[in-house]
């Protein structure tokens, strides 16, 4: 059994008035990797942002229901979204470093946070580069600007950043759609390796990456949540027909 580290009750998200998650209930499991699946448009975006409260960001949004993370519900009055923001490190389909150098970027978090030992940084920036699997790769260069780097190497830089700040969860929004297929398995890689430290949740419109990755599966279809369970039984054995259709490619 798995032990539920984010429980999400009746969530519901309208844009304006377009219902895109309606009434979403689901745990999803700690330390372990989670896929969110489903065609486009069925609401698989929404529901990881709704994690962090991304959603806030978007004019005309309106939520209801519950995000509970460590038992708390984020959505509550008066809570710090900066608090909540900084458990969950996010990384996005496309990379994204900061105009600086290799070493900035991986340091700009816990900067913020008020870090300013040189030697805690120097090691915190190592450890995760390293967990990142970026380090061997850029120690002689950390001084260079994160430009220079390729696009893969880029997307771990932005892992290695999103790890600085010392997350519980980590958000995945088809963190390898952009990347060549060498890159994107670095980045599986190393998802996997650090899998038994952190809660991670990623999209994916690939259903072959969710089989190799995920331990636990949410199949949404049309902002509803139609399945979830363990990733082989999801596979293997759909209870649900729309389900069966998606994993067998009827539609999607």
């Amino acid at each position: 059994m798995f032990k539920p580290h984010i429980s999400i009750q009746g969530l519901n998200v309208f844009y304006g008035e377009r219902h895109v998650l309606k009434d979403i209930t689901v745990d999803i499991p700690e330390r372990r990797i989670t896929a969110i699946i489903g065609p486009s448009g069925c609401g698989k975006t929404t529901l990881l942002k709704s994690l962090n409260r991304l959603t806030d960001l978007i004019d005309g949004v309106k939520v209801s229901g519950k995000v509970l993370v460590d038992g708390v519900n984020i959505f509550d009055n008066g809570i710090d979204v900066t608090e909540i923001r900084k458990k969950m490190g996010l990384i996005a389909q496309m990379p994204n470093p900061l105009p600086m150098s290799i070493y900035d970027n991986t340091a700009y978090g816990p900067r913020i946070h008020g870090m300013i030992d040189e030697k805690e940084l120097d090691q915190l920036v190592e450890n995760c580069l390293r967990g990142a699997g970026l380090w061997d790769e850029v120690k002689e260069r950390l001084k260079e600007p994160a430009s220079k780097l390729s696009l893969g190497q880029q997307q771990r830089l932005c892992l290695a950043r999103a790890l600085a700040v010392k997350p519980e969860y980590l958000l995945c929004d088809e963190p390898t759609s952009a990347l060549d297929p060498i890159s994107a398995q670095y980045i599986e890689t190393q998802l996997l390796t650090i899998k038994k430290s952190y809660t991670i949740v990623f999209v994916t419109h690939v259903l072959r990456q969710a089989r190799r990755l995920a331990d636990y599966v949410i199949f949404l279809y049309l902002g509803e949540l139609i399945e979830h369970g363990p990733a082989e039984t999801v596979f293997t054995q759909p209870s649900n027909p729309r389900t069966r259709a998606y994993i067998e490619g009827v539609f999607g």
